[in-house]
């Protein structure tokens, strides 16, 4: 799904939307692609529902695979899903034919991740030459409700090779 700024900035207001130079007129191609390679979202079923300039949304259907003993999303499958969603919406700005990787993140798990599906909706806070800081705000949908259930800041690196 391609979606507009003003589109994106329904999701976050405009206030909280810094100015980014897109680097790379093809960027949804190239991050959809790296997105559609990487095994472990498509192992649990996660899909990108947007890919825009700065902006990266992921969602996960609930599956007893993906959940803990007591039926809630378990944290390392937040985790990942959050640090996807970090990683493409740096990489919406890079330069075309690099690749981006996780330098650090940190997850913080507020409530039961819990609902038919998880919402992990990332936007860039700073885009660097090399480093870049993304923020990503994770809910689950219990009947269309959000529920706010963690917050991670991860900062990533743009690559030439690996």
């Amino acid at each position: 799904m391609t979606i507009t700024l003003a589109e994106a900035e329904r999701l976050l207001p405009a206030h909280d939307l810094p100015e980014f130079r897109v680097q790379d007129p093809d960027f949804e191609a190239r991050v959809r692609a790296s997105f559609d390679a990487q095994a472990i979202m498509r192992t649990i079923g996660a899909v990108m529902t947007v890919c825009a300039p700065g902006i990266c949304e992921i969602e996960l259907p609930w599956s007893e695979m993906v959940t803990q003993q007591d039926g809630f999303y378990h944290g390392g499958i937040v985790g990942a899903v959050a640090d996807s969603a970090c990683g493409y919406a740096c990489h919406t700005l890079m330069r075309p034919q690099t690749r981006v990787l996780t330098v650090e993140y940190k997850l913080n798990l507020m409530a039961p991740a819990v609902g038919r599906k998880l919402i992990a909706r990332a936007r860039v806070l700073r885009s660097g030459r090399t480093l870049s800081v993304a923020q990503c705000d994770v809910f689950g949908d219990r009947d269309g409700r959000p529920i706010f259930c963690a917050a991670s800041q991860s900062t990533l690196i743009e690559v030439s090779e690996i």
